[in-house]
This record gives structure tokens, C-alpha cells and sequence, in this order.
């Protein structure tokens, strides 16, 4: 030790050394007795701190026109604390999910279980995650034809589907490939939504209407 007080002889200083160690052991000893090893999980009242990185292009979703988003994460939970770098750091102690679903993309392949938060005549809107949409087109909701999708699924239904396409920022899904596909099935052509619907064909049982796969 780098000791400049005068009159601090080597012996003095030994024996402070010696104390000090005899006093730590000591308390090591006490701390034992409380707690033997360390515990595997950290109490629900302890302060709690996450940090990852995102994108740096999506630093704006996160903070959202004029901090509207960070802040309306930061008052749907209690005592959070976001700190966000130019280079994608991001330091939070909560609402790492939120954020997570706000710089989240969906791929193709991926497969959800999500709400239906909007039906037309044309396909189902289903949410993925946060506030990410999909759309499940009428002809992909079922292997057998859906004339309206409205007669089909409902609002608040639970609707799982995968990722069949991404044009332009939209999300195409399906949800037929989770149904058994029937025997003799030939497929059509899609229907865009607000053209008209074809009209008096044959389904593939040799029937009319909705009910199976009209050619």
C-alpha cells in the first residue's frame, strides 16, 4: 500500500492489515448465517434493468411524433425508466415487450394465434402482435369456397394462421393450411377485394353455392 502519512511504520500498518482481515472474515461468517448462497431468483421488489438493441431505423417508432409513443409506454407502466441511444442501445427497467412489438416484423413462415380485429365481405384482419395487422383473404380461410368472410369468422374470434406474403408493408395470411384439405381440391384464382364475385359456378362436389371449392 502507497502509505505518505509520517509516523505510519510498517509494523502499524501489518497489524491494521491483520485486523481488517480478521473483521471481514467475521462478517463473511455473519452473511453466511443469514444467507448460505446466493439466490436463483431476484425479489419482485428489486429494481430491474434490460438492456438490447434494435435497428437504428426504427429509433422513430419508438419514440413516435414528438415522443407520443415512448411516453404512452412509459405511463402504461409504473416507474419505467427508457433510455435510447443513437446507435439502437436501448436501456429500460420494464416494457421491454412493448418495444419489442413496436421494431418486431413478421416473416413468412412465422405462425400466430391472434384476434380478429376487423372483418369484411372481402378477408379478416388479424392482429399478430402489438399493433401489427394481418390480412387473411376470404379465399385462404378455408379450403372449401367462403363467399363472405363476415359468415365465416366474427370479431374477437382466435384465428391462427402463418405468413404467406409481404407486399408493400401489408401482411398476407392463411388460415386454411390448419384445416384438413379436401379430396379433389383445385385451386382459384383470388378474389381482390371490391371486384365482383364470380357467380352460379360449380363447387368441386358438383354442387352451387358455398360449401366447397367452386371451379
Amino acid at each position: 500500500m502507497d502509505i505518505k502519512i509520517h509516523g505510519v511504520t510498517r509494523e502499524v500498518l501489518s497489524e491494521a492489515l491483520a485486523q481488517a482481515n480478521k473483521a471481514r472474515a467475521q462478517i463473511r461468517e455473519v452473511m453466511k448465517g443469514a444467507l448460505a448462497e446466493p439466490r436463483t431468483e431476484v425479489s419482485k421488489y428489486a429494481p430491474k434493468m434490460t438492456t438490447f438493441n434494435i435497428d437504428p431505423d426504427k429509433i422513430r417508432d419508438v419514440i413516435g411524433t414528438g415522443g407520443k409513443v415512448i411516453n404512452d409506454i412509459i405511463a402504461k407502466c409504473d416507474n419505467v425508466k427508457i433510455d435510447v441511444e443513437d446507435s439502437g442501445r436501448i436501456s429500460i427497467n420494464k416494457a421491454k415487450e412493448m418495444i419489442d412489438n413496436i421494431v418486431r416484423e413478421a416473416k413468412v413462415g412465422e405462425i400466430y394465434e391472434g384476434e380478429v380485429t376487423r372483418v369484411e365481405e372481402y378477408g379478416a384482419f388479424v392482429n399478430l402482435f402489438g399493433t401489427t395487422d394481418g390480412l387473411c383473404h376470404v379465399s385462404r380461410l378455408d379450403w372449401n369456397y367462403v363467399e363472405d368472410a363476415t359468415k365465416f369468422v366474427k370479431l374477437g374470434d382466435k384465428l391462427k394462421v402463418v405468413v404467406i406474403g409481404l407486399e408493400e408493408g401489408k401482411i398476407k395470411l392463411s388460415h386454411r393450411e390448419f384445416l384438413e384439405k379436401p379430396e379433389g381440391y383445385v385451386e382459384r384464382p383470388e378474389r381482390k377485394p371490391g371486384n365482383d364475385r364470380p357467380r352460379g359456378g360449380k363447387d368441386f362436389r358438383g354442387g352451387h353455392g358455398k360449401g366447397g371449392n367452386r371451379h
